[in-house]
């Protein structure tokens, strides 16, 4: 089930942990399909429903849905741990949460925080 929340005056998409897996462009449309209509300027993403070639740079997968995400204007937030965040990927990870397109946070309480961090 996906939800539409809002948090600290940000209108957030949470998708649920079970669901299609977003491995491309064209399934990570089908999740920024679900904004239309809607406020949604953050879309909430366990990490459940990533393709595991999202953590693997190499492959491309984390650009091209990242991608998507920032050229219609939605922050894309990855909920829960990566299952390899060791080089390149923890500095990925770390270079993307100090940004505003791109956030990694361990659960909703976090991304709450740190909404209502960039509120101040």
């Amino acid at each position: 089930m996906t939800t539409t929340t809002e948090i600290h005056g940000v209108p957030v998409l949470v998708l649920d942990r079970e669901g299609p897996t977003i491995r491309d462009e064209a399934t990570a449309l089908d999740v920024i399909g679900e904004t239309y209509g809607t406020d949604v300027d953050v879309v909430a993403v366990p990490v459940e429903r990533l393709d595991p070639a999202f953590a693997q740079l190499a492959s491309g997968v984390a650009g091209a849905v990242v991608q998507k995400f920032v050229n219609y204007r939605l922050r894309l937030v990855i909920v829960g741990a990566l299952t390899d965040t060791s080089g390149p990927v923890e500095d990925w990870v770390r270079e993307a949460n100090e940004g505003r397109e791109l956030w990694f946070v361990a659960d909703l309480a976090e991304l709450e925080q740190r909404l209502s961090a960039a509120r101040t």
